[in-house]
């Protein structure tokens, strides 16, 4: 083999390794997961962990403030709650006993500090129809 082609080979071999490894550490970032208050308490090598958690609002102790780009509120797990903190915009489908994800880290305090909330509607995305097509009688 000639010397540029040899060149052009370990270049091309280089670019295809480069692009795999790319490829593979954004799938791997991209991957989608979170956490529920029950695990995320019983499991203490999150708290020192950035994690995403679900669960839902407690009604109890609510405050949010658009204005101030904050909320205050208890996320609740099925056994256990967890006092949360959140700083920034605030979806408009945020309210009490509504299920929401949010990301960010447990304070020395042990109030989760979260910078990131989405809101889950799953009611909002179902069909409203009725009959044969839902499911309903004809």
């Amino acid at each position: 083999m000639k010397p540029m082609h040899l060149k052009f080979t370990i270049a091309g071999a280089v670019m295809v390794a480069s692009l795999a490894y790319l490829a593979f550490a954004a799938s791997r970032g991209g991957m989608v997961y979170h956490l529920t208050v029950d695990q995320f308490l019983s499991s203490p090598q999150y708290h020192d962990q950035r994690v995403r958690l679900c669960g839902t609002v407690d009604s109890a102790n609510f405050a949010a403030d658009s204005a101030a780009l904050s909320a205050r509120f208890a996320l609740l797990g099925t056994g256990a709650r967890i006092g949360v903190q959140y700083h920034g915009v605030i979806p408009d489908l945020f309210k009490p006993r509504g299920e929401v994800v949010i990301e960010g880290r447990l304070d020395p305090a042990g109030i989760f500090q979260a910078d990131v909330l989405m809101t889950k509607c799953a009611s909002k995305y179902q069909s409203t129809q009725t009959g044969p097509a839902a499911g309903g009688q004809s």
